[in-house]
């Protein structure tokens, strides 16, 4: 394990290339024994909009400067307090985002996959209902803000037991 972690966090208007950001991340990280990533991507539907019998055409996030970011890089230490990890990485977008943009890259590292897996699960959980991002989905009928769901909010509340 490396004797001093890094953390990368990065809340952007601009696409990222999430293989890109792999490999680059895995080029850094070449002491690491495992290295997890996630990527989320801008659907054209969601719970909401198949409620509301429609396809998305966009996606808007919006966020608090300063404070995401802040806030990111706090959940980046807290998960190197959790588990034994070398590295990690946050990207978000915010802006106007279409169906099939990259929205979010997590990676972690670590000597051994058990870590990684969690450290990135643990992250990917708490960036869905606790950092500081609001979602308006648009569609034929118009644009609605859209509300954490419920099975995110129990999904993260796993962590605040461990």
């Amino acid at each position: 394990m490396a004797d001093t972690p890094r953390f990368t966090v990065r809340v952007q208007p601009d696409r990222f290339d999430p293989g890109a950001e792999l490999n680059a991340f895995t080029a850094r990280t070449a002491n690491a024994g495992a290295v997890v990533s996630f990527t989320g991507l801008m659907r054209d539907y969601s719970r909401d909009s198949q409620a509301r019998g429609e396809t998305l055409t966009a996606m808007t996030l919006e966020h608090y400067p300063g404070m995401a970011e802040r806030q990111l890089a706090d959940l980046l230490v807290e998960a190197r307090r959790r588990w034994a990890i070398d590295d990690a990485t946050v990207i978000h977008r915010h802006g106007v985002l279409t169906p099939g943009e990259a929205i979010v890259f997590v990676a972690a590292a670590s000597a051994h996959r058990e870590a990684a897996f969690a450290a990135a699960e643990f992250l990917m959980d708490w960036l869905k209902t606790q950092a500081p991002f609001w979602k308006k989905e648009t569609g034929a009928r118009g644009a609605a803000w859209v509300e954490a769901h419920a099975g995110d909010t129990a999904r993260a509340a796993k962590w605040q037991r461990s």
